[in-house]
C-alpha cells in the first residue's frame, strides 16, 4: 500500500513573513492529515522553514541542486548544502528547469543520482509539451525521461526516488489532465519500471504535477497509479494546501 504524498512546491515565491505565515498555517491543520507532507522551499528559506517544522509531521524540500560537490559555480547548490539544512528532499528535473536553463535528461539522471548519493530522496519530474501530446508522442517522451534514470542508476534506486508525473501544458494554465488521461500516463510509468522489476514498480510513488487544486484533488488521488500530488500555486495557501493534504 503506498502512502499519498503532496509536495508543495513554492518556485521564486516568499519572504521571511511569508514562510513563517505559511508554515505555521500548514501545521495548524496537520492534526488529521495520513498523507506525507512536504513543502519545497527556495534555498534562502530553507533554514527558516526547517527550524519551522521541527518535531512536526511536515517534510521539507529543495527545489534543485548541483552536480558538483563544490567549487567555482556562483550561484549554485549543492547536495551537500541542501542536506547540512536538515532537509531530506530535492525536486529534480521540473519542466521549468528543463525548458528555462536547458537541462537535458542526462543531466537529470545525473542529478538524481547526487542526490541518492547524498541521502536526499529526489521528487523526479517527467512530462511531455503541449505539441508532444498533441502529435501522440507521451510515451515516448516519458519513456525517454525515465529510462535515461534507470540506465544510469538502475531500478534500485527507484526504492529512494519519488517520480512526479507532470504534464508541461497543464502547469500554471489552469489547464488540468482530465483523472483518466492522468491515471493512463501513471499506470505507462508504472509498466516502464515493472519491466525491470515489478515490486518496485508498485512502490515506487508516482506524483501528479498538473494545476492540481482543492476542487479536483480527491478525484485525481482516487486514481489507482495516482499516489499523491506535486503543487504549485495551491501550495502557496495553507487552507488549499492542507484540502489537497487531505483529499488523500
Amino acid at each position: 500500500m503506498r502512502q499519498t504524498i503532496v509536495a508543495g512546491n513554492w518556485k521564486m515565491n516568499a519572504s521571511k513573513e511569508s514562510v513563517n505565515t505559511l508554515v505555521l498555517g500548514i501545521l495548524s491543520g496537520m492534526a488529521d492529515v495520513e498523507s506525507k507532507v512536504i513543502v519545497c522551499a527556495p534555498f534562502p528559506y530553507l533554514s527558516q522553514a526547517e527550524a519551522l517544522v521541527t518535531h512536526s509531521q511536515l517534510h521539507v524540500g529543495a527545489q534543485n541542486l548541483n552536480i558538483s560537490a563544490s567549487g567555482a559555480f556562483t550561484g549554485e547548490v549543492s547536495a551537500g548544502m541542501i542536506k547540512d539544512f536538515g532537509v531530506g528532499y530535492v525536486i529534480v528535473g521540473h519542466s521549468e528547469r528543463r525548458s528555462l536553463y536547458g537541462e537535458t535528461d542526462a543531466i537529470v539522471a545525473e542529478k538524481v543520482q547526487i542526490a541518492l548519493d547524498n541521502g536526499l530522496t529526489p521528487l523526479f519530474c517527467i512530462g511531455e509539451l503541449l505539441e508532444e501530446r498533441e502529435s501522440g508522442n507521451t510515451e515516448i517522451v516519458v519513456s525517454r525521461q525515465i529510462n535515461a534514470v534507470i540506465d544510469l542508476v538502475g531500478i534500485e534506486a527507484f526504492k529512494n526516488i519519488i517520480v512526479a508525473y507532470e504534464p508541461v501544458w497543464a502547469i500554471g494554465t489552469g489547464v488540468t489532465a482530465t483523472p483518466q488521461q492522468a491515471q493512463d500516463t501513471h499506470a505507462f510509468i508504472r509498466s516502464l519500471l515493472a519491466v525491470h522489476d515489478s515490486d518496485i514498480a508498485q512502490s515506487t510513488p508516482i506524483l501528479y504535477g498538473g494545476s492540481m487544486n482543492p476542487e479536483n484533488a480527491e478525484e485525481l488521488i482516487g486514481c489507482e497509479d495516482i499516489d499523491g500530488g506535486l503543487i504549485g500555486g495551491a501550495s502557496l495557501k495553507a487552507d488549499d494546501f492542507l484540502r489537497i493534504c487531505k483529499a488523500g
